[in-house]
């Protein structure tokens, strides 16, 4: 099966042009996207299309686990931004 930026993007809400914006306001350098397993197959397809609109920037699929959003890499001083798909926002209470 292939898995598809457009496949990815009509199956599943993303805001591209917000995670540009915030690579773009951090001037990051060097960027982990991290992805549930249930989106991995998809990892390659967004880090492309990460990588041609940012040619400067490295982009690094995270391959370790992912148990939800408070499961954030830890990365200090190995990447300047993580970006993490398909976890739900957190609210305000």
């Amino acid at each position: 099966m292939n898995h598809s930026l457009q496949d990815f993007q009509e199956n599943y809400e993303t805001d591209f042009p917000a995670i540009e914006q915030k690579i773009m306001n951090s001037r990051a350098k060097t960027v982990i996207l991290q992805f549930p397993d249930g989106l991995k197959p998809y990892a390659t397809a967004v880090a492309e299309y990460f990588k041609e609109k940012f040619p400067k920037t490295l982009f690094t699929i995270w391959l370790g686990s992912c148990f939800g959003a408070c499961d954030i890499p830890q990365v200090e001083g190995k990447a300047d931004l993580v970006i993490q798909f398909g976890h739900s926002a957190w609210k305000n209470q």
